[in-house]
Formats: structure tokens, sequence, C-alpha cells
């Protein structure tokens, strides 16, 4: 084998660890960002407002950003998944109590 064909072989295998780190590396930035943004609760689960059964949900998101509710094969959680990769998914905050100081 010559230099040459090791030198080739060698830069091949150094760029593909590279798009490998790459890779992961803009995955956990895409988590992190989906994560960041949204609003959790007191044990860090997202708080969205599931678009199939319009209700809302406190969830658990997987590495790619999935609900633990989601169903590959519903269009609505499809779309859930967009809207949270996205930034835009409908999120909620508990209900606070009216302030009791106050006067109707």
């Amino acid at each position: 084998m010559s230099d040459r064909d090791r030198l080739a072989r060698f830069v091949r295998s150094k760029l593909r660890s590279a798009g490998r780190t790459l890779a992961k590396a803009e995955s956990a930035y895409r988590a992190g960002r989906r994560t960041s943004t949204l609003p959790t609760d007191e044990a860090g689960r997202a708080r969205i407002v599931c678009r199939r059964y319009a209700e809302r949900r406190a969830v658990e998101l997987d590495e790619e950003g999935r609900p633990d509710c989601y169903d590959p094969d519903h269009p609505d959680c499809q779309g859930c998944v967009e809207d949270v990769d996205a930034g835009v998914i409908e999120t909620w905050t508990p209900d606070v109590p009216p302030d009791s100081n106050e006067d109707p």
C-alpha cells in the first residue's frame, strides 16, 4: 500500500469521525434549545397542549424532542413534534390563584 493510499484512508476516517461528532453536537444543541424554551413543571416535564386531545399535559421529551405520549402513526402527533422542533408548540402555565388582598 502506498503512502498516498494510507494518507487518503486516514483523511477519510478522520472526516467520518468529525462528521459523527458534528451530528451528535447538532442533535444535542437542538434538544437543548427545544427543552430550554419550553416551560416546565417541578419535575422538569415540558408543559404542552396536546394537539390530538386538546388538553394540557406535562410530558417528558425524548432526545429527539418527542413527547412520551407520541404516536408516530397519528398526524396530530406528527404535527406536535414538528411544532416542538420549530419552537411554536402551544404551552401552558399553571393557574395562578387570585391575590386574596385584591378587592373584587
